[in-house]
Protein backbone atom coordinates (compact mmCIF):
# COMPACT_ATOMS: atom_id res chain seq x y z
CA UNK A 1 0.00 0.00 0.00
CA UNK A 2 1.26 3.54 -0.68
CA UNK A 3 2.53 5.70 2.06
CA UNK A 4 0.77 8.57 0.16
CA UNK A 5 -2.99 9.25 1.37
CA UNK A 6 -5.47 8.06 -1.25
CA UNK A 7 -6.84 11.99 -1.44
CA UNK A 8 -3.29 12.98 -1.94
CA UNK A 9 -3.27 11.38 -4.99
CA UNK A 10 -6.47 11.53 -6.23
CA UNK A 11 -5.80 15.59 -6.29
CA UNK A 12 -2.62 14.63 -7.99
CA UNK A 13 -4.21 12.85 -10.66
CA UNK A 14 -6.85 15.22 -11.48
CA UNK A 15 -4.45 17.68 -11.78
CA UNK A 16 -2.06 16.25 -14.25
CA UNK A 17 -5.50 15.03 -16.08
CA UNK A 18 -6.32 18.65 -16.28
CA UNK A 19 -3.18 20.15 -17.52
CA UNK A 20 -1.62 17.42 -19.20
CA UNK A 21 2.07 18.78 -17.93
CA UNK A 22 3.78 17.99 -15.10
CA UNK A 23 4.91 21.25 -14.43
CA UNK A 24 1.30 23.29 -14.42
CA UNK A 25 -0.18 20.44 -12.22
CA UNK A 26 2.61 20.36 -9.69
CA UNK A 27 2.16 24.73 -9.79
CA UNK A 28 -1.40 24.37 -9.07
CA UNK A 29 -0.62 22.15 -6.00
CA UNK A 30 1.83 24.29 -5.01
CA UNK A 31 4.46 21.39 -5.01
CA UNK A 32 7.50 21.20 -6.93
CA UNK A 33 7.20 19.14 -10.30
CA UNK A 34 10.07 16.55 -9.24
CA UNK A 35 7.54 15.82 -5.93
CA UNK A 36 5.08 14.95 -7.95
CA UNK A 37 6.52 13.07 -10.49
CA UNK A 38 7.93 11.14 -8.37
CA UNK A 39 5.04 10.30 -6.41
CA UNK A 40 2.99 9.03 -9.52
CA UNK A 41 6.36 6.71 -10.32
CA UNK A 42 6.56 5.40 -6.73
CA UNK A 43 2.51 4.42 -7.05
CA UNK A 44 3.25 3.12 -10.75
CA UNK A 45 5.95 0.94 -9.40
CA UNK A 46 4.20 -0.51 -6.35
CA UNK A 47 1.50 -1.37 -8.85
CA UNK A 48 3.43 -2.48 -11.85
CA UNK A 49 1.65 -0.70 -14.20
CA UNK A 50 1.00 2.73 -15.69
CA UNK A 51 -1.74 5.03 -14.63
CA UNK A 52 -1.50 7.86 -17.34
CA UNK A 53 -0.77 7.83 -20.75
CA UNK A 54 1.88 10.58 -21.50
CA UNK A 55 2.72 9.73 -25.20
CA UNK A 56 0.05 12.31 -26.69
CA UNK A 57 -2.16 14.90 -25.67
CA UNK A 58 -4.82 15.29 -23.90
CA UNK A 59 -3.15 12.94 -20.63
CA UNK A 60 -5.36 10.21 -20.01
CA UNK A 61 -5.97 7.51 -17.68
CA UNK A 62 -4.85 3.96 -18.78
CA UNK A 63 -7.18 0.64 -18.57
CA UNK A 64 -5.12 0.15 -14.91
CA UNK A 65 -5.17 3.77 -14.05
CA UNK A 66 -9.56 3.46 -14.25
CA UNK A 67 -9.59 0.72 -12.36
CA UNK A 68 -7.02 2.42 -9.48
CA UNK A 69 -8.67 5.87 -9.98
CA UNK A 70 -12.27 3.92 -9.02
CA UNK A 71 -10.62 2.00 -5.90
CA UNK A 72 -9.35 5.72 -4.73
CA UNK A 73 -12.19 6.93 -4.91
CA UNK A 74 -14.58 3.89 -3.32
CA UNK A 75 -11.94 3.93 -0.18
CA UNK A 76 -12.60 7.69 0.09
CA UNK A 77 -16.46 6.95 -0.03
CA UNK A 78 -16.41 3.83 2.24
CA UNK A 79 -14.38 5.34 5.01
CA UNK A 80 -17.00 7.92 5.22
CA UNK A 81 -20.22 5.61 5.72
CA UNK A 82 -18.00 3.82 8.05
CA UNK A 83 -17.65 7.08 10.33
CA UNK A 84 -21.05 8.46 9.69
CA UNK A 85 -22.78 4.33 10.85
CA UNK A 86 -20.68 4.33 13.62
CA UNK A 87 -21.30 8.29 14.65
CA UNK A 88 -24.78 7.31 14.50
CA UNK A 89 -25.09 4.49 16.81
CA UNK A 90 -23.01 6.40 19.26
CA UNK A 91 -24.99 9.52 19.04
CA UNK A 92 -28.85 7.47 19.23
CA UNK A 93 -29.87 9.04 22.72
CA UNK A 94 -28.16 12.52 22.61
CA UNK A 95 -28.14 15.53 19.86
CA UNK A 96 -24.48 15.81 19.00
CA UNK A 97 -23.45 18.58 16.09
CA UNK A 98 -20.09 17.95 14.34
CA UNK A 99 -18.67 20.92 13.36
CA UNK A 100 -15.62 21.48 11.05
CA UNK A 101 -13.01 24.25 11.68
CA UNK A 102 -9.35 25.62 11.15
CA UNK A 103 -7.78 25.41 14.41
CA UNK A 104 -6.70 28.87 14.47
CA UNK A 105 -10.00 30.33 13.03
CA UNK A 106 -11.75 28.49 15.41
CA UNK A 107 -9.63 29.94 18.30
CA UNK A 108 -11.39 33.68 17.51
CA UNK A 109 -15.21 32.61 15.98
CA UNK A 110 -16.18 29.68 18.46
CA UNK A 111 -15.82 32.22 21.19
CA UNK A 112 -18.37 34.66 20.09
CA UNK A 113 -21.14 32.01 20.02
CA UNK A 114 -20.91 28.80 21.47
CA UNK A 115 -21.34 29.01 24.34
CA UNK A 116 -24.41 30.87 24.54
CA UNK A 117 -25.85 28.21 21.84
CA UNK A 118 -24.72 25.47 24.56
CA UNK A 119 -26.90 27.65 27.24
CA UNK A 120 -29.81 27.59 24.62
CA UNK A 121 -29.56 23.93 24.30
CA UNK A 122 -27.66 22.45 27.17
CA UNK A 123 -28.40 18.92 26.07
CA UNK A 124 -26.48 19.39 23.02
CA UNK A 125 -22.90 18.11 22.51
CA UNK A 126 -20.72 19.93 20.40
CA UNK A 127 -18.27 17.70 18.41
CA UNK A 128 -15.08 19.80 16.54
CA UNK A 129 -13.26 18.72 14.10
CA UNK A 130 -10.13 21.03 13.45
CA UNK A 131 -9.00 20.34 10.44
CA UNK A 132 -8.01 22.55 6.86
CA UNK A 133 -10.86 23.78 5.42
CA UNK A 134 -10.52 21.40 2.05
CA UNK A 135 -11.14 18.10 4.39
CA UNK A 136 -14.07 20.01 6.27
CA UNK A 137 -15.42 20.81 2.95
CA UNK A 138 -15.14 17.08 1.60
CA UNK A 139 -16.02 15.56 5.08
CA UNK A 140 -19.23 17.90 5.25
CA UNK A 141 -20.32 16.76 1.29
CA UNK A 142 -20.13 13.44 2.44
CA UNK A 143 -22.34 14.25 5.51
CA UNK A 144 -19.51 13.35 8.30
CA UNK A 145 -19.63 16.82 9.75
CA UNK A 146 -22.97 18.69 10.07
CA UNK A 147 -21.55 22.14 9.82
CA UNK A 148 -18.54 23.66 8.45
CA UNK A 149 -17.65 26.85 9.50
CA UNK A 150 -14.87 28.92 7.42
CA UNK A 151 -13.94 32.15 5.44
CA UNK A 152 -14.24 32.82 1.49
CA UNK A 153 -17.71 31.19 0.97
CA UNK A 154 -17.63 32.17 -3.00
CA UNK A 155 -15.08 29.18 -2.94
CA UNK A 156 -16.79 26.70 -1.35
CA UNK A 157 -18.44 23.48 -3.10
CA UNK A 158 -22.14 23.71 -4.81
CA UNK A 159 -23.41 20.63 -3.07
CA UNK A 160 -23.17 23.09 0.00
CA UNK A 161 -25.36 26.04 1.61
CA UNK A 162 -23.46 28.43 3.57
CA UNK A 163 -24.64 31.70 5.27
CA UNK A 164 -21.92 34.35 6.25
CA UNK A 165 -21.59 37.62 8.27
CA UNK A 166 -20.52 39.61 4.67
CA UNK A 167 -17.36 40.94 3.23
CA UNK A 168 -14.24 41.59 5.31
CA UNK A 169 -10.54 42.70 4.82
CA UNK A 170 -7.15 42.06 5.04
CA UNK A 171 -4.48 44.25 6.37
CA UNK A 172 -0.59 43.60 5.58
CA UNK A 173 1.96 44.09 7.93
CA UNK A 174 5.00 45.45 6.71
CA UNK A 175 8.07 45.04 9.08
CA UNK A 176 11.58 46.96 8.30
CA UNK A 177 12.83 44.04 6.54
CA UNK A 178 11.00 45.05 3.53
CA UNK A 179 11.77 48.00 0.76
CA UNK A 180 8.12 49.52 1.27
CA UNK A 181 8.29 49.81 5.26
CA UNK A 182 7.71 53.64 6.36
CA UNK A 183 10.23 55.05 9.19
CA UNK A 184 8.05 56.31 11.83
CA UNK A 185 4.41 55.45 10.02
CA UNK A 186 1.88 53.99 11.77
CA UNK A 187 -0.97 53.05 8.93
CA UNK A 188 -0.11 53.10 5.51
CA UNK A 189 -3.23 55.14 3.82
CA UNK A 190 -5.37 52.53 1.72
CA UNK A 191 -4.73 52.35 -2.17
CA UNK A 192 -1.00 54.18 -1.66
CA UNK A 193 0.87 50.40 -2.38
CA UNK A 194 0.37 48.32 -5.34
CA UNK A 195 -0.76 44.85 -4.82
CA UNK A 196 2.40 43.51 -6.95
CA UNK A 197 4.92 45.23 -4.48
CA UNK A 198 3.88 43.64 -1.64
CA UNK A 199 3.79 39.89 -3.19
CA UNK A 200 7.05 40.55 -4.38
CA UNK A 201 8.31 41.16 -0.39
CA UNK A 202 9.62 37.87 1.82
CA UNK A 203 6.73 36.53 3.30
CA UNK A 204 5.33 34.80 5.68
CA UNK A 205 1.81 32.77 5.33
CA UNK A 206 -0.66 30.55 6.69
CA UNK A 207 -0.12 26.90 5.18
CA UNK A 208 -1.14 25.19 2.07
CA UNK A 209 -5.12 24.86 2.31
CA UNK A 210 -5.75 27.42 4.42
CA UNK A 211 -8.61 29.74 3.13
CA UNK A 212 -6.67 32.67 3.61
CA UNK A 213 -3.62 31.13 2.22
CA UNK A 214 -5.28 30.40 -1.63
CA UNK A 215 -6.61 33.61 -1.71
CA UNK A 216 -2.78 34.83 -1.51
CA UNK A 217 -2.00 32.09 -4.48
CA UNK A 218 -4.71 33.73 -6.26
CA UNK A 219 -3.43 36.76 -6.43
CA UNK A 220 0.29 35.44 -6.95
CA UNK A 221 -1.14 33.66 -9.87
CA UNK A 222 -2.71 36.42 -11.06
CA UNK A 223 0.12 38.99 -10.70
CA UNK A 224 2.30 36.00 -12.10
CA UNK A 225 4.85 37.31 -8.88
CA UNK A 226 6.95 33.67 -8.02
CA UNK A 227 7.02 34.56 -4.05
CA UNK A 228 9.66 34.13 -1.44
CA UNK A 229 8.64 32.72 1.51
CA UNK A 230 10.30 32.60 4.55
CA UNK A 231 8.50 30.73 6.64
CA UNK A 232 4.52 29.29 6.89
CA UNK A 233 2.65 28.44 10.37
CA UNK A 234 -0.94 26.68 10.19
CA UNK A 235 -1.75 29.29 13.10
CA UNK A 236 -2.27 32.85 11.88
CA UNK A 237 -1.34 34.64 15.10
CA UNK A 238 2.28 32.96 14.57
CA UNK A 239 2.29 34.57 11.18
CA UNK A 240 1.40 38.00 12.53
CA UNK A 241 3.95 37.64 15.53
CA UNK A 242 7.10 36.05 12.77
CA UNK A 243 6.22 39.67 10.84
CA UNK A 244 6.02 41.84 13.76
CA UNK A 245 9.29 40.10 14.49
CA UNK A 246 10.43 41.14 11.18
CA UNK A 247 10.94 37.97 9.30
CA UNK A 248 8.53 39.00 6.77
CA UNK A 249 5.40 40.84 5.13
CA UNK A 250 2.60 38.79 6.49
CA UNK A 251 -1.17 39.82 5.27
CA UNK A 252 -3.95 39.15 8.24
CA UNK A 253 -7.68 39.49 8.47
CA UNK A 254 -8.76 42.32 10.16
CA UNK A 255 -10.45 40.82 12.46
CA UNK A 256 -6.77 39.48 13.92
CA UNK A 257 -5.84 42.79 16.21
CA UNK A 258 -2.56 44.46 15.17
CA UNK A 259 -1.05 46.89 18.07
CA UNK A 260 0.25 49.67 16.02
CA UNK A 261 4.12 50.17 16.28
CA UNK A 262 5.12 52.06 13.73
CA UNK A 263 9.29 51.96 14.84
CA UNK A 264 9.06 48.41 14.04
CA UNK A 265 6.33 47.86 11.21
CA UNK A 266 3.47 49.72 9.24
CA UNK A 267 0.16 48.64 8.96
CA UNK A 268 -1.51 49.08 5.42
CA UNK A 269 -5.10 48.19 4.98
CA UNK A 270 -5.61 46.57 1.58
CA UNK A 271 -8.33 47.70 -0.55
CA UNK A 272 -11.30 45.40 -0.48
CA UNK A 273 -11.49 44.59 -4.29
CA UNK A 274 -8.33 43.17 -4.41
CA UNK A 275 -8.51 40.90 -1.23
CA UNK A 276 -11.31 40.23 1.02
CA UNK A 277 -12.83 37.42 2.96
CA UNK A 278 -16.57 36.23 4.55
CA UNK A 279 -16.97 34.15 7.69
CA UNK A 280 -19.58 31.37 7.20
CA UNK A 281 -21.08 29.07 8.35
CA UNK A 282 -22.02 25.92 5.59
CA UNK A 283 -23.96 22.24 5.55
CA UNK A 284 -25.13 20.15 3.10
CA UNK A 285 -27.74 21.41 0.90
CA UNK A 286 -29.43 17.95 1.47
CA UNK A 287 -29.72 18.89 5.10
CA UNK A 288 -33.30 19.47 6.50
CA UNK A 289 -32.39 22.07 9.33
CA UNK A 290 -33.90 21.55 12.63
CA UNK A 291 -34.72 23.94 15.06
CA UNK A 292 -31.49 23.67 17.08
CA UNK A 293 -29.84 23.82 13.81
CA UNK A 294 -31.46 26.90 12.95
CA UNK A 295 -30.48 28.48 16.69
CA UNK A 296 -27.15 27.42 15.80
CA UNK A 297 -26.84 29.76 12.57
CA UNK A 298 -28.52 32.07 14.13
CA UNK A 299 -26.19 32.16 16.95
CA UNK A 300 -23.54 32.25 14.78
CA UNK A 301 -25.14 35.29 12.42
CA UNK A 302 -26.21 37.31 15.68
CA UNK A 303 -22.49 37.31 16.93
CA UNK A 304 -20.99 38.21 13.25
CA UNK A 305 -23.56 41.77 13.51
CA UNK A 306 -20.96 42.69 16.54
CA UNK A 307 -17.75 41.31 15.37
CA UNK A 308 -14.92 42.86 17.18
CA UNK A 309 -11.04 42.26 16.18
CA UNK A 310 -9.61 39.99 18.83
CA UNK A 311 -7.88 41.79 21.46
CA UNK A 312 -9.49 44.75 21.17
Amino acid sequence: MSKFSSQDILYYIDAILKYSNYSKAAKSLYISQPYLTQVIKRVEGELNCELITRNKLPYRLTEQGKIYYQYLTSLENKYAKLLKDISDVSDMDRTVIKIGVLPSLGTYLLPLFIPEFLDKHPNCRIELTEVLPEKSEKLTQNNELDFWIGQNSRNISPNLNSVSWGRHRYRAVIPRCCDIYLENTAVIPEGTIDISKILFQRLVLTSKGSAIRKQIDQLLNVYKVEPNIIMESTDINTVLKLATGNLGLAIIPESVYVKECPTKYNIYPIPIDELSLDYFIAYHTERTLTKIDNDLIDAFLTHGQDETPIGD
